[in-house]
Formats: C-alpha cells, structure tokens, sequence
C-alpha cells in the first residue's frame, strides 16, 4: 500500500514534535520529560513554575502568563557546588528568537538596558539555586545563566530563549496540521485544482 501525501505529511510533523525540543532550544533540553539546562559541559535540571495563576504545574521554558515566576535549577554535576552561579533575563528585542547564543547577547551595545531581571553571581552549596521575578509584561525573552570556574577566566554559559504570555499552547500547531491535511486531500481528488482555476477565472 503506497501511502498517502496526507499520511506523508502527519509523519513528518509528528516526528518534528516529538524530536523538536531535544534539539533546537539553546541551552534547554527536554530529555526523558524532565527539562535539562546545559551550561557549558555541566547539566542541571531547569523547571519554572508560575505558582500563582498554575499551582504546582512545571513548564521548561515558554510560560502561559506574565505573572510571578520561579527558575529553579537542580544540579546534575557536583562540580556546580563550586562554582558562583549568575543569572539573568533581558528581552529579546532584536529578534533573535529560539537559536540565540552568546554571540547574540554579547553583541548588544548597552545589555544592563534590555535586562528585567539580574541575580549576581552566587554559590549553591546544597546543589540547588532557586529565584523569583515577577513578569508584568509579555513577549520574547533570553536567559543567560553563567558559572564562574574557579581558576579558568572563561566562563560556562547556557543561553536560552522563552517566551512569556504562551497560552495558546499547541492550537496553533494543531491548526496548521489540520489545514494542511485538509489541503492535501482536496489535491488528491482534485477538488483543489478545479477550485483555484474558479478563483482564477472569479478574479478575471
């Protein structure tokens, strides 16, 4: 059985949700359902929680209101413990969306005027760093978090982009699948062409 252009295309949108947060979100991971912030060579769990308008819900990075927000990290490396953590939110107003890097950041003349949220470097001796900031406005964000080693200059960084005010969740997704399903069936049996051809002939 030679399979449909519609079952072609539910496969392919299917494996890029399910594949696409493992692979194209910065410095944040999803893996085996627990999100994973990469600094650097070192791991910590990343999970944010918007205690007063979801409870106890977890999300990994675009959150569904501009409210009150904890970043918690939970480290995977002992060798954090460490090391002073710094960790900071600025927004994303050149546009550098989900593939950002420090490059990006770094590139941005004046970043203390684009930042909402700055915690000093800081240790986290019992292996686990938790913050707050109230978000009162939605939109793109970055995060930058920094880890100092204590004798190499450079330091680790994990760069990740979020947004803030997401809560269409997957609709939108969902309705691009829908359409274009419904697309490539009404190609299959040609209602598609004879339609195009009466809006072509309608608009001469």
């Amino acid at each position: 059985m030679i399979p449909s252009p519609a079952s072609n295309f539910l496969f392919l949108v299917a494996f890029l949700t399910i594949s696409g947060p493992v692979i194209a979100h910065g410095g944040v991971v999803l893996e085996d359902d627990v999100c994973v912030i990469n600094i650097g060579f070192l791991r910590a769990h990343f999970t944010l929680y918007q205690p007063s308008t979801h409870a106890n819900e977890e999300f990994c990075e675009s959150l569904p209101t501009a409210s009150e927000t904890l970043f918690t990290l939970d480290y995977l490396d002992d060798y954090l413990r460490r090391m002073p953590l710094e960790f900071r939110i600025i927004r994303d107003v050149k546009g550098f969306g989900e593939f950002t890097n420090w490059q990006d950041v770094s590139s941005i003349p004046d970043l203390d005027s684009v930042t909402v949220f700055h915690q000093p470097a800081q240790m986290a001796a019992n292996g686990s760093l938790t913050l707050e900031y109230h978000f009162t406005e939605p939109g793109p964000y970055i995060g930058v978090v920094t880890a100092q080693h204590p004798k190499q200059s450079e330091p680790y960084r994990a760069v990740f982009f979020f947004r803030v005010g997401s809560d269409w969740g997957y609709w939108p997704l969902f309705a691009v699948i829908l359409l274009g399903v419904q697309l490539l069936y009404w190609q299959s049996n040609g209602n598609l062409s004879r339609w195009l051809k009466a809006l072509r002939s309608a608009h001469n």
